[in-house]
Formats: C-alpha cells, sequence, structure tokens
C-alpha cells in the first residue's frame, strides 16, 4: 500500500512540473510578437477610424459650415456647431473628457485662452470644452495645405507663416478685429507640437501675452493632461480613456504693460501648465 501512494506522489510532481515548466525563450517571444501585431492592428483601424469620422463628418456639414463662414457675424453658430462636432468626434473615438473649472466664465466676455499643445486632438478637444465663448484659433499657415480641413481651417482661423514678418503682424490685427467683434483667441503658445514626446513643456513664443495686454483681456492657462498619451502623433500609439482638463482661473491684464510684464505673464503662464503636468507625472510614479 505505501509504494503505490509513493508512485502517485511521483506522478503528481511530474504532473506539476509539466504545467509550471516555463515556455521556452522562442515560444515567448513568438507570444509576445502575436500580441504587439494585434495591437498595432487594433491601432490602425483605430487611427483610421479617427481620419475617416474627420473627414466623413466635415463633408457631410460642408454646405452649413460654407454658410455660417460666410459672414462675420455668423462665426458664433459656427462655435455651436464645433462645440457639438468636438464632442462627437471624441465620443466616437472612445475618449471621455473630464473637466476641472477653477472659476467659472463670463459668457460673451473676450478671453485669451492658453494650452499645452500635445496632440491632433487638442483643436476638437478646445471646442468641445468652450461654451459660452466663442474664440478662434491663431495656428500655422501650412494647415490650409490639409485637403477638406484646409478649406474650413482658412475660413475659422487666424493663419500664420511664422517665417515671415508681414504675416506674424497680420496675426495682430486680425486678432484686433476678432477681439472687437466680441470674440475669444485661442493660442498654443508652444507653437508647435514638439517632435521629442519626452519634452513636457516646449519653451511658449510671446504672441499670447502681448494680445492679451495689448487688449486688456483675461488670458485663461489650460492644461491638457493627458492628449499625449491617448493621442500622440506616434502613429501606432494611443487608446481610448479619460481626457483630462484643468481650466485655471483667468489671470487679468487690465494693469499690464507690453514691455514690462509681456514676459512675466509668459512665465507665470508656463509655470501654472508645467507644475500641474509635472506634479500629475510624479503622481502617476508613485
Amino acid at each position: 500500500m505505501i509504494l503505490p501512494s509513493f508512485e502517485s506522489g511521483i506522478n503528481r510532481v511530474k504532473i506539476m512540473r509539466i504545467i509550471f515548466t516555463p515556455v521556452t525563450t522562442g515560444t515567448f517571444c513568438l507570444h509576445l510578437s502575436t500580441m504587439k501585431l494585434l495591437k498595432n492592428i487594433f491601432i490602425l483601424l483605430w487611427r483610421l477610424w479617427f481620419y475617416f469620422l474627420v473627414i466623413i463628418t466635415v463633408f457631410i456639414a460642408l454646405p452649413v459650415l460654407i454658410a455660417v463662414t460666410s459672414k462675420e457675424k455668423y462665426y458664433p453658430v459656427f462655435c455651436r456647431i464645433a462645440n457639438f462636432w468636438g464632442k462627437l468626434i471624441l465620443f466616437l473615438m472612445g475618449f471621455r473628457v473630464v473637466l476641472e473649472k477653477e472659476e467659472e466664465l463670463v459668457p460673451g466676455k473676450s478671453y485669451m485662452f492658453s494650452a499645452n499643445h500635445t496632440s491632433m486632438i487638442d483643436i476638437m478637444l478646445m471646442f468641445a470644452i468652450m461654451k459660452g465663448n466663442p474664440f478662434v484659433f491663431v495656428g500655422k499657415k501650412e494647415l490650409e495645405k490639409l485637403p477638406l480641413m484646409g478649406y474650413i481651417y482658412k475660413r475659422t482661423m487666424i493663419l500664420v507663416d511664422r517665417a515671415n514678418a508681414e504675416s506674424r503682424k497680420a496675426v495682430f490685427d486680425q486678432a484686433h478685429q476678432k477681439i472687437q467683434n466680441g470674440l475669444s483667441v485661442c493660442i498654443f503658445p508652444e507653437g508647435r507640437v514638439p517632435d521629442d514626446e519626452s519634452i513636457v513643456l516646449d519653451s511658449f513664443k510671446n504672441g499670447a501675452f502681448i494680445l492679451s495686454i495689448e487688449h486688456q483681456i483675461p488670458l485663461v492657462p489650460i492644461t491638457f493632461f493627458d492628449n499625449k498619451k491617448r493621442f500622440s502623433y506616434t502613429f501606432f500609439s494611443g487608446s481610448p480613456g479619460k481626457l483630462r482638463v484643468k481650466m485655471h482661473k483667468p489671470i487679468e491684464t487690465t494693469h499690464m504693460r507690453v514691455k514690462e510684464d509681456k514676459n512675466r505673464l509668459k512665465k507665470q503662464v508656463f509655470d501654472i501648465i508645467y507644475k500641474d503636468l509635472t506634479e500629475d507625472m510624479n503622481a502617476k510614479t508613485h
């Protein structure tokens, strides 16, 4: 009776060894390669879905967009359409916007909005979170070359060729007209999305701060926490999920002068957004 029990125990040990024996290095690598391939296929289809959504929604709405961008007085209507469009694109991409406001904005009042620039979805997100304060973007002139979207950008944005001094000056004239007509302005003060994604926040250009002081309008710093992670310019990257936004308390500029206060205001806004981003990064590592 002892011997069979002993042999049975040996057999159980052998079975356990077979079950828990690690797979070979080759098999493990093959498994990882398969998982990576499947992930990349999903991201590819998801990214193509994004471009399809943008193109098809703009194409369908094109007659209406042409009508509401034909005259300056119709621009608030365009902003309401863009607000719905931004929310729709983000929702259908699987994004969920979580907005924190330090202070409610005054409806109809002109502001300068300045956010960090990390992704193609920054524009959609700005439209999605803004309601009651129609605004116009200042963007690079190269955007007008984009198929279909370039046509809309040209009719709704202030486009600037940063290599051309006259074009840069024209931005101030156009922005002045928009603000006089009761609109707000949105400028990504970094000027571009940094090629190096390890950069937390790139250096700021002067435009947003000169304009806000010259026109004595409050400047609102805005932090996008997740756009780079969710939908960066690296093609095979990103995922659906939360898009957290923090809209800071407006900074009043009525007491400021361009020459004396431009750089101080620029540093103040940079520090606010940089502090948000670094604290969030540190919180995730602990």
